[in-house]
């Protein structure tokens, strides 16, 4: 014979305030927990939707980022005569010659400076990223000081509208595209003509080469001739995982430094739970002496002090997680641990943190009942129902 349902959800109820107050302390660590989760993954997302499948990058050889890549001019022209690199309508090698750069520009909000990044490229630059997408004004031309701007970078940094001037590298560079790349990695980037920031900065090497492939035949056959090639000290990776790379450092920081401190409050949240359990037990003696008394066996008592336990985590889930997906709407500007770069990103909520919340939520709360619900179960009839 077992207790209904409605018995636990009963008695929750007639005891709102602390039912109230234990749900809330749960819900904010559910919040934090969640938070953190949602705050790493849109880290990575990020980063992994910055690239696209379909490219390879060429770097130095233990180039964890570009800013840190140099390769020659002949060592360029060597990559760009590989037969695996696809071709464009008019038969010309999808490929792009690129140089990225670290410069201090001041933020809008305040006087203080970031570090941006500035990518040198050409034309094939967009054709190769086409979640890049010019939102106003027009593209940068060959050969001149002009910069496009990516959507994030034109939020927070002064002089990035569109006809502005920004000076950086002892020139000033006017805006004249603003462009938009789908809240990747390239929204926090200013870019231009691949020559103009060789010149500018004295720099006679590129950092890297993207190029498009024909298939996944094609990158493997160019990754290991390219690896294995004499003249070349380089690494080919797919550009997708090659910028999911850079924000495996920082999302790890995250995940650690906000777990850590999430487990802490849980335990704060699981002895909430207890006490206001251990509470609804000595409240209820005689009640549990005479469930008894009725016939009801003890892993009755048990299983329906667990389930008003396990309610109070499924309550403080809810309302944590629904609170954390309010972030979905957050964006945030840090710097990149790997690139020293300005990076902005969001929070992202999806099944799988939706999950794993609601599931250290339960657990919460049925770490918090399980001794208070052993308690219960261990009541004696008689002394129970002698108790006043």
């Amino acid at each position: 014979m077992n207790l209904p349902f409605s018995y636990s959800l009963r008695n929750l109820w007639t005891r709102k305030i602390t039912t109230i107050l234990t749900v809330s302390g749960m819900a904010l660590v559910v919040y934090v927990f969640a938070a953190v989760l949602m705050l790493s993954e849109g880290l990575e997302k990020t980063m992994q939707d910055t690239g696209s499948f379909q490219n390879a990058i060429v770097v130095r050889r233990s180039a964890d980022a570009e800013v840190m890549s140099i390769l020659e001019r002949r060592e360029a022209a060597i990559i760009g005569t590989q037969p695996e690199i696809a071709l464009d309508e008019k038969g010309e090698p999808l490929l792009s010659r690129e140089v990225t750069i670290l410069v201090a520009l001041p933020k809008s909000e305040s006087n203080q400076a970031g570090h941006v990044t500035i990518r040198g490229g050409s034309e094939s630059s967009l054709i190769l990223r086409p979640q890049v997408k010019l939102v106003a004004g027009r593209t940068f031309k060959p050969g001149t000081s002009e910069i496009i701007i990516g959507s994030n970078i034109a939020k927070r940094f002064k002089g990035t509208g569109l006809g502005q001037t920004i000076r950086f590298g002892l020139r000033d560079w006017l805006v004249v595209g603003l462009f938009n790349a789908q809240q990747t990695g390239f929204d926090s980037e200013i870019w231009t003509d691949v020559d103009q920031v060789m010149n500018t900065f004295h720099r006679p090497v590129y950092s890297s080469l993207v190029l498009k492939v024909w298939d996944e035949e094609s990158f493997r056959i160019l990754k290991k001739r390219l690896e294995n090639d004499p003249r070349l000290t380089v690494a080919v990776k797919r550009e997708t995982q090659f910028y999911a790379d850079q924000s495996e450092m920082m999302a790890r920081f995250i995940r650690i430094l906000g777990l850590s401190m999430t487990i802490i409050f849980s335990f704060g949240a699981m002895i909430g739970a207890m006490v206001t359990m251990y509470a609804a037990v000595a409240n209820r003696t005689v009640e549990i002496g005479t469930l008894r008394a009725l016939g009801f066996p003890r892993k009755s008592i048990l299983a329906a002090f667990l389930i008003e336990s396990l309610l109070l985590g499924a309550l403080g889930g809810i309302l944590g997680l629904g609170a954390a997906s309010l972030m979905q709407w957050v964006s945030i500007s840090t710097i990149n641990f790997q690139t020293f770069s300005e990076l902005a990103f969001g929070f992202v909520l999806n099944i799988k943190i939706a999950s794993q919340t609601f599931a250290f939520a339960l657990t919460m709360g049925l770490l918090g009942g399980f001794l208070p619900a052993l308690r219960a179960a261990r009541f004696n009839i008689v002394e129970a129902l002698r108790t006043t």
